[in-house]
């Protein structure tokens, strides 16, 4: 399929995002490419600017301030001025629903961050590509009207041009409309036409009782790996292959799409029951295992399959793609490589993250989060040496919510590296409080976790900097713990952290000791200060072969110059043991919970000292 070339230097391109770093960006590369690049960080710039100039194409972000970007395209296309505009949606939103909405209200396109700049660039050129054919057959239509006019009285002469031109006009809509029906790299139907059959399925389901339809939803596990180590190139080979031998598996009746990106969907036909659509999904299983022979590599990748039935009842094929979408995800969370089966439960829950993830993104603002508390002992005297600083949301209406819930949306999200330092900000103000209120020979320490997400920005050691200023807080007496999973992005970049850290007389803590694979390689190369020993290994202590893994660890870590605290010590045995494997420092609830800021005070106000018994420990 040939497109119709452009020139770039005659068109005009809108770029709107409210971060401007991504505003930057893509205005720098685009202009590269000849295009006359303008920017807007906000809605109602990108409005105003439309109605002073002129564009050929739309780069739109949807989460921005006062005005979202669905807001801004329906206030486009409601106006006769801007309503031809091409608008494609730039987002970090990956989920179904928010694609589905993006195409419903006018987008032509829906692109997902991070993203690659060639991507943005082709699907840009395809846009600009699609708007210039258009304007083409217009011409056509104009010029073939005008030839009749001026050819009437030469009938028989013009009669087989007019029908030739008629012809080419044909060849050109069909070009153009499997232009806008199919995917170019896989030449498979793309959404657009799949929502069209799905619909004829909806419609054709509530005409006839005895008819079933199933809809597959498809998205290869790790394919972001194969990408970033291979390169694209490889990347689009292996979606063309998969593509491939997809269709071997289906009937002429069924219909296979790609979404975008790694996602696929299948509509299969006449489906007497769950059981045939789960065979199915067996059988892409079983044919994906099999190795992808490429022109350069041999590749293996696997998928996830989430999967729904259609019946009478449903109205809108949206949802239908939506349930499906939510079964895939539930497929990936249990082990991917498998399928999942789509219920009713699932769409509450999705509801409920996304109800929940929209209250943390304004939790911070709102100061819903407080800090607690949890002592850490010197398990060879007895008394608490210092603290480790641990984030609550307390909900306006739900009550407090466990960090197991709303953490792994914080780091999904991004806001975990703002709540971070709000932690942080919070543990070093209080820890100086605590340490003019009660003088002690060997000052309180707070550790504070940092997350990857945080662990990752350039400009950490200045914003922890600055902190320490502010609260006049001394360094040494900060520990900052991080898990092995932050370091392996960037070891080098991490190293490089890490020592100026320590530069600053910060103190550094390994956390979930043992629960890595490659633990014991990033402890031999990164200079911690502390080693933390995970909970689970805790719980197993009084098992003899348990006993020996904790004592190897404590002795490994005294011999690279490191302390040791362990976690989540409940029972006075496992205080008593620790102690005699000479571990450096203990927490847990045989200590003490985590406690709020006031509790802390009346704890340290009884000066509580715990000591070994034979029959564990005791607090004196």
């Amino acid at each position: 399929m040939n497109f119709i070339q452009v020139d770039p230097s005659k068109h005009n391109i809108l770029v709107v995002d409210d971060t401007p770093t991504n505003l930057r960006f893509l205005a720098k590369l685009l202009n590269r490419e000849g295009y006359n690049v303008y920017k807007a960080l906000n809605g109602q710039m990108a409005l105003m600017a439309c109605q002073t100039a002129s564009f050929d194409l739309i780069l739109l972000d949807i989460m921005m301030p006062d005005m979202d970007g669905y807001e801004v395209c329906q206030t486009l296309k409601a106006d006769p001025k801007t309503c031809e505009i091409p608008v494609i949606f730039l987002s970090a939103l990956d989920d179904a629903l928010d694609k589905v909405k993006a195409f419903s209200i006018g987008a032509v396109d829906y692109i997902t961050k991070p993203f690659q700049f060639e991507e943005v660039l082709a699907r840009v050129q395809y846009q600009l590509a699609l708007k210039a054919a258009e304007a083409e057959i217009l011409n056509l239509n104009a010029e073939l009207e005008q030839r009749v006019k001026e050819r009437t009285r030469q009938l028989e002469s013009t009669n087989e041009a007019l029908k030739e031109e008629i012809v080419e006009r044909k060849q050109l809509q069909i070009k153009l409309l499997n232009m806008a029906l199919h995917d170019p790299l896989t030449n498979l139907p793309n959404r657009a036409f799949l929502m069209g059959r799905l619909d004829e399925a909806i419609a054709r389901a509530k005409q006839q009782e005895e008819y079933q339809f199933a809809v597959l939803f498809l998205d290869c596990d790790r394919f972001k790996v194969i990408n970033d180590s291979l390169g694209h190139f490889v990347g689009d080979e292996l979606l063309s292959a998969i593509a491939r031998r997809l269709e071997m598996l289906l009937s002429e009746a069924d219909t296979l799409a790609r979404l975008g990106g790694d996602e696929f969907a299948i509509l299969l036909e006449q489906v007497s029951d769950i059981g045939m659509a789960t065979d199915m999904a067996e059988n892409i299983l079983q044919s994906l295992s099999n190795p992808f022979q490429l022109s350069r590599y041999e590749v293996f990748i696997n998928a996830s399959i989430g999967i729904t039935l259609g019946d009478r009842e449903d109205d809108k094929p949206e949802y239908l793609l939506r349930d499906a979408d939510t079964a895939m995800y539930r497929a990936k969370a249990l082990g991917k490589a498998r399928y999942h089966v789509f219920d009713p439960g699932m769409h509450q829950e999705a509801l409920q993250l996304l109800e929940l993830e929209n209250d943390l993104r304004r939790a911070v603002d709102r100061k819903e989060f407080i800090v607690c508390y949890q002592p850490i002992v010197s398990l060879q005297t007895g008394t608490i040496s210092g603290f480790e600083a641990l984030v609550r949301w307390r909900h306006p209406t739900r009550g407090i919510i466990s960090p197991a819930q709303f953490i792994p949306i914080a780091e999904e999200t991004g806001a975990i590296a703002e709540i971070d330092l709000w932690v942080l900000q919070e543990a070093c103000d209080r820890l100086k409080q605590w340490q003019m209120r009660y003088r002690r020979s060997t000052p309180l320490t707070v550790s504070v976790n940092l997350s990857g997400r945080l662990f990752s920005q350039t400009d950490l050691t200045e914003k922890i900097a600055t902190i320490l200023t502010q609260t006049q807080l001394n360094p040494k007496y900060l520990k900052l713990e991080v898990t092995e999973s932050a370091l392996v992005e960037n070891p080098d970049r991490a190293m490089k952290l890490i020592q100026k850290l320590q530069c600053s007389n910060i103190e550094l803590c390994i956390d979930d000791f043992g629960t890595g694979y490659s633990s014991l390689s990033y402890l031999h190369r990164f200079p911690f200060n502390t080693l933390k020993i995970d909970k689970s290994f805790v719980d197993r202590i009084e098992q003899t072969r348990e006993q020996g893994l904790v004592m190897a660890i404590i002795q490994m870590a005294h011999t690279l110059g490191m302390s040791t605290i362990a976690e989540g010590i409940e029972t006075s045995s496992q205080f008593a043991q620790l102690q005699q494997l000479h571990c450096t420092f203990g927490q847990g609830y045989l200590f003490a919970k985590p406690l709020q800021s006031s509790a802390v005070l009346e704890l340290l106000d009884s000066s509580p000292q715990w000591r070994s018994t034979p029959t564990g420990g005791k607090i004196t």
